[in-house]
């Protein structure tokens, strides 16, 4: 989902959270995080009562923008809680998350079982918190004339041996095009790739390594899918939304016809198999007894499907925000 770095900040993108960017949210924090502050004679500044510390938080570049968004306005009230949000993918982030170097993984997937063994073998105990969902979406140039692919035709394109060089070679494709075949996609760290070789390709990994590769930052699969006219990518649903317009978003054909991503289609399930939830994973042991990481994580739960649509992600249904909730209180 993107590098950290030689990307301008946009008002319009969910991956910048500026200050004040949102009024009404601000008030949210205030409200959530209990916003004790005093204000002393004038011209002088709020005294924070509230948790101060530091929080590291790394892993999946899809999920790093909510979490920042939730950092943003939990500062608001809590100024003296230093929050950093790094984005090395889902896996590279569980191996800094299972050595205990941060308090907070954010995933695209879910945890699997060698990273499971990690964390035991690192001692790391774990709650694991689903925060949205996501229409992982499939990105064209705005020139195709291809609105939408199946569940089949996608793993012509990325299959491992022999995928398709021309659109033309795609077995009932509709309509014709001729445009050579341009693959983008995140690196082998990216929990959109583990998520998005499975669905297709049938299991988790495999894929042509006839691809432009762009690790993180998927501000290159925007720039590569815009200039090519084959040019075909995926990547998670909120930064479709930041560039909307730039690309078209391939409806998708998982067997019951034609269903183009939405958080209807996330939420009522038909938008198969590419719908998903996002997750945290939060360090058990430092919930229950740092200062800071139990109020910022109760808050993030709390206040999430408020924030999320703001930022171009997909609220939790009722029902998932009561398990996480749960999954918290039971920490």
């Amino acid at each position: 989902m993107q590098s950290e770095e030689g990307v301008k900040p946009k008002l319009s993108s969910p991956r910048f959270i500026l200050t004040g960017a949102c009024a009404g949210l601000l008030a949210l924090a205030a409200s959530a995080c209990g916003g004790d502050d005093s204000t002393g004679s004038e011209g002088s500044g709020p005294t924070s009562a509230g948790p101060s510390g530091s929080l590291h938080i790394d892993g999946s570049s899809t999920v790093g923008p909510l979490t920042q968004a939730v950092a943003e306005q939990f500062n608001a009230a809590n100024p003296d809680v230093e929050i950093s949000v790094g984005e090395s993918g889902t896996g590279g982030g569980f191996e800094k998350f299972c050595a205990g170097e941060t308090v907070i993984n954010d995933a695209s997937r879910p945890i699997e079982s060698e990273e499971k063994a990690l964390c035991k073998k690192g001692g790391i105990d774990y709650a694991q918190v689903q925060v949205a969902n996501d229409a992982l979406t499939v990105v064209l140039n705005n020139a195709n004339p291809v609105s939408c692919l199946t569940v089949d035709q996608l793993a012509e394109i990325w299959r491992p041996d022999d995928p398709v060089g021309s659109w033309s070679e795609i077995a009932g494709l509709d309509p014709p095009f001729d445009a050579e075949v341009e693959r983008f996609g995140p690196g082998t760290d990216s929990g959109t790739f583990d998520y998005f070789t499975d669905a297709i390709n049938g299991e988790e990994g495999v894929q042509t390594k006839d691809y432009n590769n762009v690790g993180e930052d998927d501000n290159q699969t925007v720039t590569g899918v815009e200039g090519s006219e084959g040019g075909i990518g995926y990547f998670g649903y909120s930064y479709f939304k930041e560039n909307e317009g730039n690309l078209k978003a391939a409806e998708i054909d998982g067997g019951d016809g034609c269903v183009a991503p939405s958080e209807a289609a996330v939420q009522d399930g038909t938008y198969a198999p590419l719908g998903r939830p996002l997750f945290i994973y939060v360090n058990r042991d430092e919930l229950n007894g740092d200062e800071a990481l139990g109020p910022f994580v109760q808050y993030y739960v709390d206040n999430v499907n408020e924030i999320s649509p703001q930022v171009g992600f997909i609220p939790m249904t009722g029902e998932q925000q009561s398990m996480a909730k749960s999954a918290v209180a039971g920490s």
